[in-house]
């Protein structure tokens, strides 16, 4: 435990300026919201916590699996489609504290919120160098969605839970990355992509190894504060080694460059890979049991809710119902130059070497928002995880000036925060 506080205490003062910009954004966003609201005359405080979703994983947390709504459509509203971690934590501090499971859920976001800024730094951080760490998180904090960071939804504390375990894989920790991937798929259905991420990165360790014959157990460590990066004597030098790399960061340089895959024993990594799934497998199969529906009950549960994967052909074809009016062809001008961006964004993010990992866990994230067979609406907050989507951004940023970077995120700072106060206040998520 020493060793542990030794480690950390180091690595939070180096994130502290990412952490306390990432809490100053996410203060004028709420205080935004607040006057908003009480100048319609709304609770800025329910919305946060007793509306939409946040009403399900409340229910969960309160009363258990088994409530559903039937609508006259036919559709069936479970609430099985909620995965249960969040709930599980609410309970928890619920029971812990005086705080009813609404508080506890706003209180477990507010901290998975900041843990999640940690990890996103971490992983830039540890690829890129601080000074890009420190505009990712500040862009991830400003996204028009952003709010939805301190709802009392899951999506902070899956992006804490994906981010720290791709810095555990990065740094070559597989067992700690195999848990967290377990414990993010107990948070959300997309807990798929982090498996994905893990399970990539491990069987490319495992080619290289075979291609290059080098003995596992031989590695060259390099730390960088107290994070270290384990270094196999045949891995690929793309960028700028890790003792370098945090230097040429610093200045916002490196563009393309990312530490040396880490080496380890085999069997630890072995171990992490298999403990990857488990957590997503267990809750859907033990829907499966629940709803007497074997492997597809979870598919089934997600059906009444009239969602699924087509590959994006009901999403198209929303897109392309736009355009049979003028008002709302430009609202599909704009979903269409979107989804143009997230595209483009990935394919720099390929063009500039990110690390596998990375690039996978940011394409499934980004395959299974955009190709979701319902709530549209909810795309934004479903792509809002893949923060590897936004370092060619932050490496832009990084390169600017401290002023002019500064004056830029201000002023998208407080356009985030008008347009998170009006989002809640009119259709919000789902």
């Amino acid at each position: 435990m020493t060793d542990l506080v030794t480690r950390a205490e180091p690595a939070l003062r180096r994130a502290a300026p990412a952490l306390l910009g990432y809490a100053a954004v996410r203060a004028l966003g709420l205080l935004t919201l607040a006057l908003w609201s009480a100048a319609r005359d709304k609770s800025a405080y329910t919305l946060l916590t007793a509306r939409w979703d946040a009403l399900w994983y409340t229910r969960v947390a309160e009363l258990g699996y088994g409530y559903e709504v039937r609508l006259p459509n036919g559709d069936v509203h479970s609430n099985l489609a909620f995965f249960p971690l969040l709930p599980w934590l609410e309970r928890l501090l619920h029971a812990a504290t005086p705080l009813s499971y609404a508080d506890a859920g706003f209180v477990v976001a507010l901290l998975a919120s900041l843990a999640a800024a940690w990890g996103v730094f971490a992983v830039t951080d540890q690829v890129y160098g601080r000074r890009a760490g420190v505009c990712v998180v500040l862009l991830w904090a400003v996204l028009p969605v952003g709010i939805v960071q301190s709802m009392a939804y899951s999506e902070s504390l899956f992006t804490a839970l994906a981010a720290w375990s791709l810095y555990a894989v990065l740094t070559g920790r597989w067992v700690t990355a195999g848990l967290l991937a377990s414990l993010a798929g107990l948070t959300r259905p997309v807990g798929l992509a982090v498996v994905a991420a893990v399970w990539a990165a491990g069987i490319a360790a495992f080619l290289r190894e075979r291609r290059d014959g080098a003995p596992s157990g031989s590695t060259t460590v390099a730390r960088e504060g107290t994070a270290s990066a384990v270094r196999a004597p045949s891995a690929p030098h793309t960028g700028p080694s890790v003792r370098n790399r945090s230097t040429a960061g610093e200045h916002g340089a490196p563009a393309g460059g990312h530490a040396p895959a880490p080496a380890t024993d085999p069997v630890r990594r072995t171990l992490g890979m298999a403990l990857a799934p488990l957590g997503a497998a267990a809750y859907v199969l033990w829907v499966g049991h629940r709803t007497g529906k074997g492997l597809f009950g979870y598919l089934d549960v997600q059906a009444g809710w009239r969602n699924g994967f087509d590959g994006g052909y009901a999403f198209a074809r929303f897109v392309a119902d736009k355009f049979t009016s003028f008002p709302s062809a430009l609202a599909g001008a704009g979903l269409i130059v979107g989804v143009g961006l997230v595209v483009w964004l990935y394919v720099v993010c390929v063009r500039q070497g990110q690390p596998l990992p990375l690039l996978v866990y940011a394409g499934v994230v980004t395959a299974l928002a955009l190709c979701a067979s319902s709530y549209f609406g909810s795309k934004p907050r479903l792509l809002m995880p893949a923060f590897p989507l936004l370092l060619p951004l932050a490496l832009a940023l990084a390169r600017s000036g401290t002023r002019r970077s500064a004056a830029i995120l201000a002023l998208i700072a407080t356009t985030s925060a008008l347009y998170g106060a009006f989002w809640l206040n009119g259709s919000g998520p789902p």
